[in-house]
């Protein structure tokens, strides 16, 4: 028997007692599957990064499942989803933020209702405590502006007496200039 025929009889499933380990060596260096062996290499890159973008996809809609979904990935709307109870007739059951087009294969929203609300509270709660520190920190401004806007008129003051004393210097210099030279 040869390589490829022992090969493709395993690979299909068709197992004999009459294998041998070098066989089933044989089995892992070509691969499991006899389609991916006999592919064009160019067509198994295309599938490598078919394979790699589906799972990127996956990865990027897990991360984005925070707070409560505006938009799912797939461009679909979200939804108020109830999955309710038969033994109830008054609770409204399981809710959900789900996209319309919602498929179990990892590219949809289906969030549940609390988790969404718990984080966007969380997220709320931060920007609070973010502004309360904004707001405290508002009247400390104020009063330093206040303190150099002061200072600015104080300062404004000495320049116009400094320039009114470089003035009658400059006349003083013309007069001495006057009384030397003439």
């Amino acid at each position: 028997m040869t390589r490829v025929q022992a090969t493709r009889r395993t690979a299909r499933g068709d197992f004999s007692c009459d294998a041998t380990a070098g066989d089933f060596l044989d089995l892992i260096d070509v691969g499991l599957s006899p389609r991916r062996s006999q592919m064009d290499p160019a067509e198994e890159r295309r599938e490598t990064k078919r394979q790699k973008e589906f799972i990127n996809m996956q990865g990027y809609v897990a991360d984005s499942e925070y707070e409560i979904p505006t938009r799912c990935p797939c461009g679909g709307r979200i939804i108020d989803e109830v999955r309710g109870k038969d033994g109830y007739d008054t609770l409204p059951g399981k809710r959900f933020f789900t996209c319309k087009n919602y498929e179990a294969d990892g590219f949809h929203y289906r969030q549940p209702w609390v988790i969404g609300v718990q984080e966007h509270i969380e997220r709320l709660t931060k920007c609070v405590e973010e502004v309360e520190l904004v707001i405290k920190w508002v009247s400390e401004v104020n009063n330093k502006i206040e303190r150099l806007e002061t200072e600015v008129k104080a300062l404004n003051r000495e320049v116009d007496n400094l320039t009114g004393q470089v003035y009658n210097l400059s006349v003083q210099v013309a007069d001495l200039e006057k009384l030397c030279f003439d």
